[in-house]
């Protein structure tokens, strides 16, 4: 039996959403535009994009930017204020609290991890504002010895879904600080894997690897009217209290946009009209509301969706202005004296995010780090019948239930392609089927 689930405080859940979202947006839409400004100082290499999709987590971004905040002055204090939406004297409070309860979530864990060079004078007040900090000493034996340890300490704290830090230690490193996130939940009603054969959108006329189930619930599905159109929303409910919605708009729609009203849903922004009150007919995208004969009263959600695994690695420099960094790559004024006696700018900032959706569960992990430098029954009813068909590109939120607090975002630009020999249950051999009546 799972704890008690903790507590989010409503404002740091509503900064850590926005901070989502422009990301979110920013990184998962198809169109390209001005890239956000990036310190002369420190280039910053284009964001790496996995042809599959992407995958991001602001959860596990916004307690280093807080922390960083904590120790920052001047403009740099000020443009991360902005991107933190919390002031900067707050930031470090907000920014423990938050990893405090994301690993009282259960199935999730969270840490900080710091680094300096061993004659480096990092100022005791700021360290001692970082909750349970693993703090070591960088340069006694290379940095190749370095990268071995800060890369052992990411799997360690992601369960091995990441093996490396993302960022690389150099001989000029002076400072490395990181927070690692990782979560798991299995589904409280299993998929059964299968064959997926889209016959329209991008993913037309290819076999590809199937996740189905059917439920009686109906409201697990629902419609929000959106600016670009309609927005479908499917949740599926993990045994950890962390669930997955995933977001299908219409084919012209963008990525970025809609992962932003399915952030809007959660804040009561938008409203979705549940499965059960929708019009007969195709009132959303992939859905099909209708009426059939059954030998039972309960009406079905019948739901096609694909499976997915991505990684994705971001140079957070690439989005220095909206993640608050622009500043903090600026050697004059020093930008975060509260942090050591010497002057530091960031030289590098690195998010590695993972996500996993099969026919059990979800799992999904990021590190982020900166461093300083069936017969045919008798049927006499006629039931509501509705069936999703998410055939085609895709978005998805990991939510905290209780706070709506989003753990996980990401897009899913490119299936699995079907091969009858490979598509097994990894978990077949677990019994865990479980029923939603009665769940949130």
């Amino acid at each position: 039996m799972w704890g008690t689930t903790p507590t989010i405080p409503a404002a740091t859940v509503r900064a850590v959403n926005r901070l989502t979202a422009r990301w979110a947006h920013a990184t998962a839409t198809a169109t390209t535009g001005a890239p956000d400004a990036v310190a002369p100082a420190t280039p910053a290499t284009p964001e790496l994009h996995a042809p599959t999709g992407t995958v991001l987590s602001a959860a596990g971004l916004w307690p280093l930017l807080g922390f960083l905040a904590d120790g920052a002055a001047g403009a740099a204090r000020a443009e991360l204020e902005e991107a933190l939406g919390l002031r900067a004297e707050e930031a470090a409070g907000a920014a423990r609290g938050l990893l405090a309860a994301l690993s009282a979530i259960p199935g999730s864990t969270a840490a900080v991890g710091l680094w300096a060079r061993h004659d480096l004078k990092v100022r005791e007040e700021w360290r001692a504002g970082l909750p349970g900090t693993a703090f070591g000493r960088l340069g006694g034996e290379g940095p190749e010895a370095d990268q071995r340890r800060l890369d052992a300490w990411a799997a360690e704290h992601t369960d091995g879904l990441i093996p490396t830090m993302p960022v690389t230690v150099r001989e000029d490193t002076e400072l490395v600080l990181a927070v690692a996130q990782a979560l798991r939940t299995r589904w409280i009603r299993p998929f059964r894997p299968g064959l997926l054969s889209p016959e329209t959108g991008p993913w037309a006329g290819r076999e590809l690897v199937g996740l189905h189930r059917s439920t009686s619930l109906l409201d697990r599905v629902g419609v929000a009217e959106a600016p670009f159109g309609p927005l479908t929303v499917l949740r599926v409910l993990g045994n950890t209290g962390v669930d997955v919605h995933l977001l299908l708009g219409p084919e012209e729609a963008d990525g970025g946009a809609v992962l932003s009203a399915g952030i809007e849903l959660l804040s009561g922004a938008r409203k979705a009209v549940p499965g059960d009150l929708l019009p007969l007919g195709t009132p959303g995208p992939g859905l099909r509301v209708g009426l059939r004969l059954s030998e039972t009263r309960e009406p079905s959600l019948d739901v096609s969706t694909s499976p997915f695994s991505l990684t994705s690695d971001h140079d957070l420099l690439s989005h220095a202005g909206l993640l608050g960094l622009t500043a903090a790559c600026v050697p004059d004024p020093a930008p975060l004296p509260g942090v050591s006696e010497e002057p530091l700018v960031v030289e590098g900032a690195q998010q590695t995010a993972v996500a996993r959706f099969h026919a059990r569960g979800f799992e999904a992990a990021s590190v982020s780090a900166m461093a300083a430098a069936g017969g045919i029954p008798r049927m006499p009813y006629r039931v509501r019948s509705v069936e999703l068909d998410i055939d085609r590109p895709f978005g998805f939120l990991a939510v905290h239930r209780t706070s709506r607090l989003v753990l996980s975002a990401g897009w899913v630009a490119e299936p699995v392609p079907y091969d009858e020999d490979d598509v097994v249950d990894p978990y077949e051999d677990e019994h865990e089927d479980g029923d939603e009546d009665g769940d949130a």
